[in-house]
């Protein structure tokens, strides 16, 4: 069976294979794909390039939805063009140990979708494949916004932030704080417990906005996730959060 995810090919149309429309749905809208195929029966981003067009050497604007083709002869070329433009998100194989997957994903994204189970794409009519596409898949995110959009998503996976701000890592000396502030650990444990049900992600972002250690920190998402992360919540479903009782 040819490639998953070779978009572009020269020999048959059933190369072309299309990525699921609930992935779309969940993390869109984007204003360009600059890889889409020729023939598609729903429109991937606002804009699209096919190979007609060698959306390489076009310009890029926008946020961008990329599924390049994943032979390993062309695959870095689409990645390092995506990190350098670092506004999108990336689907490609979950080959963590190669060269591009290193220089261009594990040093450039800010957030990285480990997805459950292995996706069925479709055929240029539309028809899903009834194979899978024979390896794990990751979705990759570029920029602050395409991580939160990937945390908020609801795609079974495991969400793994990567490009996180060093002052994030490192807690603050006892007595720094304002009088009274909670820690990011007490705040969101504060929240889930006031609630007393699972949450979505977006919901607890809503219910922390506005509180002072956000308004001191511009990338307080990031934080909220890595603390939820650490143990003070549990994931009762992807993009569900609840309060973990074990401290």
């Amino acid at each position: 069976m040819p490639s998953i995810g070779s978009h572009h090919s020269a020999r048959a149309a059933t190369e072309e294979w299309l990525t699921p429309p609930a992935i779309i749905a969940a993390l869109g809208p984007f204003d360009l794909d600059p890889c889409a195929p020729v023939n598609r029966p729903w429109p991937m981003a606002a804009r699209h390039f096919t190979i007609i067009d060698n959306g390489l050497a076009q310009l890029w604007t926008g946020r961008v939805w990329l599924n390049p083709p994943y032979s390993a002869s062309v695959i870095g070329r689409w990645l390092a063009r995506m990190a350098a433009h670092n506004h999108g998100t990336a689907l490609i194989f979950a080959r963590t140990e190669t060269q591009p997957f290193f220089r261009y994903v594990w040093e450039a994204c800010t957030a990285l979708l480990f997805l459950e189970g292995r996706l069925h794409f479709h055929y240029p009519d539309g028809t899903r494949a009834k194979p899978n596409g024979g390896a794990p898949s990751v979705l990759c995110a570029y920029g602050r916004k395409d991580a939160d959009r990937l945390a908020d998503s609801g795609l079974a996976g495991q969400f793994v932030p990567l490009l996180i701000p060093t002052s994030l890592l490192i807690p603050r000396p006892a007595g720094d704080a304002a009088p009274g502030a909670a820690t990011w650990r007490q705040l969101v444990r504060a929240i889930l417990a006031s609630e007393g049900k699972p949450i979505p992600l977006a919901e607890l972002y809503r219910l922390i906005s506005g509180h002072p250690l956000t308004e001191r920190n511009r990338n307080w998402r990031a934080k909220v996730r890595q603390t939820l992360q650490r143990g003070a919540g549990r994931r009762a479903a992807p993009g569900i959060w609840q309060l973990e009782l074990t401290l």
